[in-house]
């Protein structure tokens, strides 16, 4: 076991160890999934990331509702 001085300075290095690690890492993958879903359903607020998924889960999920003009033109 590191004694005072020498157990400062391991606690430094880690330290700084662990900023490089967490700096190098980047972003995490939560975000950028978070990032792609960009239709939202208005019916039930759930999001998709494209247009094919979202006409698929609206024909499935709200088939009395009246589909949305955007959804009007998608080859599903």
């Amino acid at each position: 076991m590191a004694r005072g001085h020498q157990k400062i300075q391991s606690q430094q290095k880690n330290a700084n160890k662990q900023a490089e690690q967490k700096k190098k890492q980047g972003h995490d993958q939560k975000t950028a999934a978070k990032a792609a879903l960009v239709y939202t359903c208005s019916v039930c607020m759930t999001q998709m990331p494209d247009p094919k998924t979202f006409k698929q889960h609206f024909e499935s999920k709200h088939p009395k509702s009246p589909m949305p003009p955007e959804l009007a033109d998608v080859q599903a």
